[in-house]
């Protein structure tokens, strides 16, 4: 193992399964990018990005690390062999039962869900922003698991660091969807400024996956609040800021 830091759950912690979430400490990077920033849509050096993917790469063990070019949908690809950081699929989801294979998901305050069935030799990893979880991304990610073996009464999810409520706050519409799907979904949000709600992300993708019956747990980490570990969208945003770096969360079954 190498000494890239990463965060890790408690729930994935099994035989057969590494994985990570990792923030922005333990890479090249420079500038907005520093240092761990394994985004290769961003405007960063590829060289630096490259090098911040291998690390990650090498801490999980793992052949390979693929990622997505993410879209905010509910679209999964099972994955068979590897492919180039260039050719990566238009999705968000992505699942194997391919030892070596690290499957990355890329976020900047969405949420990055790992899913592991270490019985079945079988993990996924997907991207929940606000509105590939309220489409279903979640539910996706474990068909896509069970079409390849996996059971849901053995599966495990762990949610990684995502923006939390109290950084979280959206207009007076946008609950509107949410309460349409469901209206005990309102606790999901905080009353905030005039005209503003606070809105709770992780509480609701935790809440989809223990309704598919998962063994789920979100391993808190505010991305927006915590500055100095991880990349956020939001924090950049609101500071004036453009291009920003890219957390990479990982799962790979063991050779």
């Amino acid at each position: 193992m190498s000494e890239t830091p990463a965060a890790r759950s408690s729930l994935l912690a099994v035989a057969g399964v590494q994985h990570g979430f990792f923030g922005r400490r333990g890479g090249v990077s420079a500038g907005i990018y520093d240092s761990l920033n394994c985004g290769p849509g961003s405007n960063d050096a590829p060289d630096a990005v490259r090098e911040n993917r291998a690390r990650v790469t090498r801490t999980l063990a793992a052949e390979h690390l693929l990622s997505l070019f993410q879209v905010h949908g509910t679209e999964v690809v099972t994955v068979s062999e590897p492919w180039e950081v260039t050719a990566r699929p238009r999705c968000d989801a992505m699942v194997t039962d391919r030892p070596g294979l690290a499957l990355g998901t890329l976020a900047a305050d969405c949420g990055p869900i790992l899913f592991a069935d270490a019985d079945a030799g079988v993990i996924g990893a997907a991207h929940a922003g606000w509105r590939g979880a309220l489409a279903g991304v979640a539910e996706a990610t474990v068909a896509a698991m069970e079409r390849l073996g996996a059971k849901r009464h053995r599966m495990r999810a762990a949610l990684g660091p995502t923006i939390s409520q109290s950084s979280y706050e959206v207009g007076e519409e946008f609950p509107a969807p949410f309460l349409a799907e469901h209206r005990d979904n309102a606790r999901f949000f905080a009353v905030g400024k005039p005209g503003k709600h606070q809105f709770d992300l992780p509480g609701y993708i935790l809440a989809r996956l223990q309704h598919l019956g998962l063994k789920a747990e979100w391993i808190g980490h505010d991305t927006c609040a915590g500055r100095e570990a991880y990349f956020s969208y939001r924090r950049t945003t609101l500071a004036g800021g453009g291009d920003y770096g890219r957390n990479v969360s990982a799962i790979v079954l063991e050779r």
